[in-house]
């Protein structure tokens, strides 16, 4: 088993399901024979020729109504916005058709499609090409809203993806595109199934939930506490929409308090509703409030900026030492050399 990288995993990802399925075709801005601007579909349109991947023209609305009547044909598209801002002029098409289709023909016409979304920062990108839109998607009912932190979840999160028989918006992190982990498509399935959460790392003092890009700022966040004694257990979301009740609030009974870690801005964000959530049903278990560690609330910042919108550990440990540890005089005050 050799070292892959995420973007790497996308590809392999398509590929498979592009040979095992005849009906799913990938299309989008420069996704053919260029491979996309970060190379996902890279080799794509040579083995499965122009019909099965090919580009588009620079229309996002029309690259997306174009998957909905093809959806609707008994085909499986899987579909590119170049960029997370690049998406929005698509964004009547999938309020108001992609999302709604189900329920508006009482589950006569699904559409079983997947928008993919390279999203968030900490790529030193300008403004439209850095930013983070998970909450439109996820407060649009009839859809699913996926992103992965791993490279084997972008693997099987995109495979589940394209086999669900509704449309999924499928959130790819484009500061992770060049992690590397070991992993081999052709082997055996350890990833948990769609909509299920899952614990990256076990602790006891506080719970650290995050998803996709936040993934690796918690687990720097843990690591470094631990150095000072402080256990801090880590919950990767993995898929928004479905979430993932039971997984969340396991955890948070059990260590009793609570961070919530999310790239885009703070007011009326994912992180928000996690909060809620997690004040609903642990409000006996927790000895401290939910807190959240965001981005700021302004339009995605000039590049030389980006260092200071983005959550990083230090942030996450400055939440940490606010959750009121007083009932616990063993847990000191953390200190600041995770970055």
């Amino acid at each position: 088993m050799t070292a892959m990288s995420m973007a790497q995993a996308l590809n392999a990802a398509l590929r498979d399901a592009l040979r095992a399925d005849e009906r799913v075709l990938v299309f989008g801005e420069d996704v053919g024979p260029l491979g996309g601007v970060f190379r996902v579909t890279d080799g794509l349109t040579k083995e499965f020729g122009e019909e099965r991947c090919f580009d588009t023209p620079l229309a996002e609305s029309g690259i997306v109504g174009l998957a909905v009547g093809m959806a609707m044909g008994g085909f499986r598209p899987v579909v590119e916005m170049q960029f997370d801002a690049f998406a929005y002029p698509a964004f009547e098409q999938i309020a108001s058709h992609v999302a709604k289709t189900r329920n508006r023909t009482r589950g006569r016409v699904t559409l079983p499609m997947v928008i993919r979304v390279p999203f968030a920062g900490g790529i030193g990108g300008v403004e439209h090409h850095c930013d983070s839109s998970e909450a439109y998607y996820a407060h649009t009912p009839g859809l699913k809203v996926v992103t992965p932190a791993t490279v084997e979840d972008a693997y099987w999160l995109l495979r589940d993806a394209i086999a669900d028989p509704d449309p999924v918006i499928f959130m790819e992190p484009k500061r992770l595109y060049w992690s590397k982990e070991a992993f081999s498509p052709s082997g055996r399935r350890r990833a948990p199934g769609f909509g299920q959460a899952v614990v990256r790392r076990e602790g006891r003092d506080a719970t650290l939930v995050a998803y996709g890009p936040g993934v690796p700022v918690a687990l720097q966040a843990a690591e470094a506490a631990a150095a000072d004694g402080v256990s801090l257990e880590v919950v990767d979301l993995r898929t928004i929409v479905p979430f993932d009740d039971e997984t969340v609030t396991s955890s948070v009974r059990k260590t009793g308090r609570c961070v919530v870690i999310q790239e885009a801005q703070g007011f009326a964000g994912v992180g928000a509703e996690i909060a809620a959530r997690v004040q609903e049903r642990c409000f006996h278990s927790l000895a401290a409030p939910v807190l959240r560690v965001t981005g700021f609330d302004i339009p995605y910042p000039p590049p030389k900026l980006e260092h200071a919108h983005l959550p990083d550990a230090d942030r996450v440990l400055d939440a940490v030492d606010r959750l009121q540890f007083d009932d616990r005089p063993d847990v000191v005050h953390l200190s600041r050399e995770a970055s």
